[in-house]
């Protein structure tokens, strides 16, 4: 009975060992650069609070060093949000079913200086849920719980996007963008 016991605890340790040491980690926020410190997150009137807090969430988690615009290298924009509820299943009586719930943010990157690192790019999330007239209020709860779900959803999807922006990556658009001759215009000189 020891002995099986200390062979679980080994067993245990040597996967620990191993999954550590190969670089494993659980699964949650991607690590952002430090390249993109200190980062500002500005979220227009129509994005929701809850989505602004998940995204300003996962970054604190993720040791991202948050700043005032003033004071930020860089700057992390939700410039538009939407969201759709439509029915995606009929009963034979007419009524909805089950609703398709739809989120989508518009994000974007620049530097304090204003040259765009990511162009404003469109995420969703969406989730499916059943419906049912008797029980109102619970379905009421059980959509706030989705729209939550989501919100995590599109914050993790906006961590993912800063993932790939390394301070060479970053360097290199700098340059690209300085190599660009000015844009030419058609009005006579």
């Amino acid at each position: 009975m020891a002995s099986t016991s200390l062979l679980i605890k080994a067993a245990l340790l040597a996967t620990v060992t191993v999954t550590s040491g190969c670089g494993f980690q659980l699964r949650g926020a991607a690590p952002v650069s430090a390249a993109l410190q200190p980062l500002s997150v500005q979220c227009v009137s129509n994005v929701p609070a809850q989505l602004c807090n998940a995204v300003t969430d996962q970054l604190a988690l993720g040791g991202v060093t948050l700043a005032d615009p003033a004071q930020a290298s860089y700057r992390l924009r939700l410039t538009r949000f939407e969201q759709s509820r439509r029915a995606s299943a009929i009963t034979l009586q007419g009524a909805a079913a089950e609703y398709d719930l739809r989120q989508r943010v518009w994000v974007d990157l620049q530097s304090s200086s204003g040259l765009p690192l990511i162009a404003e790019t469109e995420l969703n999330a969406s989730e499916s849920y059943r419906y049912d007239e008797d029980q109102v209020l619970a379905k009421r709860r059980e959509q706030q719980d989705i729209e939550t779900a989501l919100y995590q959803r599109l914050a993790q999807q906006v961590i993912f996007r800063l993932t790939p922006m390394t301070d060479a990556r970053i360097k290199a658009i700098e340059a690209r963008a300085q190599a660009q001759p000015p844009l030419e215009t058609d009005e006579p000189q």
